[in-house]
């Protein structure tokens, strides 16, 4: 006979004899795309550490982050697995969903966090592959994901469950040169999580709409600025000094702030936010008004590098 524990039923205790049974019944199973590195590596890391079961996928091979979350969190409750996943792909996509429920059994989270800019470079001088590749990762791939996400989690007896839409630079129709093709998938991500709040709350006129098993809400989720590969690759001092050097964070600082509004949202359409405007207004007053200096640049638009940590050429702390 299977043992309930954590999120799904497993035919052998995984729970170490000091943990207490109840401990593992309030894990959640959580999905995030793109989550080999940056902040999505960062909300695993979180995740795990406050005891929840966790999948990741990236398009290249997971396997080394994934031995790294799971010797730093050896002992707790948190689980954590890989698999290789192509967002832009529907079969790619199924089998991430379908590994995630051998896995963890149910999916409380799903966050689309999966992203790609194709370079700071003038929209002439982007080649057409490049154009394709950020329009099928970051607005098809996000499309195909919440879909399958939302037949999953919809089978899902009894069970609420939330899907994450990942917002970023463009998201509210501003101008982002350098990043025409980014800005203009993220442009449509609200509105597809507007359109899909009203379908599943609403429906669709002229269809009937079968009463799902499971709910399924879907929000937003804006990161704001991190010091990833996607902000910090051909960056000029000039950005980095500002806006990067005044907005910006590191990965795990983000997370540290996001995951427990994730966990923590309820309803429907939520935006969920770390770059709040009294954030903004903060970190403006303190670095115009007070005269505070960046942690994380230096005056000539240089990475500040803290002891002890390991940096990438393009100034991107490593994780591990």
């Amino acid at each position: 006979m299977a043992l309930m524990v954590g999120p799904r039923a497993l035919s052998t205790p995984l729970r170490p004899a000091h943990t207490p049974l109840a401990l593992e019944m309030s894990a959640k199973g959580v999905v995030i795309t793109g989550g080999a590195g940056g902040v999505g590596y960062a909300y695993a890391d979180e995740f795990v550490a406050r005891g929840h079961w966790v999948v990741i996928c990236d398009v290249k091979d997971p396997e080394v982050a994934v031995q790294a979350l799971r010797q730093k969190h050896e002992g707790g409750i948190g689980r954590i697995y890989g698999c290789t996943a192509d967002v832009s792909d529907v079969k790619s996509v199924e089998a991430l969903a379908d590994f995630a429920k051998e896995k963890i059994g149910t999916v409380h989270y799903w966050i689309n966090n999966a992203g790609i800019n194709g370079g700071r470079r003038s929209f002439l001088e982007v080649p057409t592959k490049v154009v394709e590749a950020v329009v099928k990762v970051n607005l098809i791939g996000v499309l195909l994901c919440t879909q399958v996400a939302l037949q999953l989690m919809q089978s899902q007896k009894g069970v609420t469950s939330h899907v994450f839409n990942t917002v970023g630079s463009g998201v509210k129709g501003g101008g982002t040169p350098g990043y025409v093709c980014y800005g203009a998938t993220k442009r449509g991500l609200p509105q597809m999580t507007d359109s899909l709040v009203k379908e599943l709350t609403v429906g669709v006129q002229g269809y009937e709409q079968p009463t799902p098993e499971g709910t399924v809400n879907v929000h937003t989720l804006s990161p704001g600025m991190v010091f990833t590969d996607l902000l910090l690759d051909d960056s000029t001092p000039e950005l980095r000094k500002f806006p990067f050097g005044v907005l910006a964070a590191q990965p795990q600082e983000v997370a540290e702030d996001l995951v427990p509004k994730i966990l923590g949202v309820s309803g429907n359409g939520q935006k969920v936010e770390f770059l709040t405007g009294d954030r903004v207004l903060t970190k403006f007053f303190n670095r115009f008004i007070r005269g505070e200096k960046s942690e994380y640049i230096d005056d000539d638009g240089n990475v500040i590098k803290k002891p002890g940590a390991q940096y990438a050429d393009n100034g991107v702390r490593l994780q591990y």
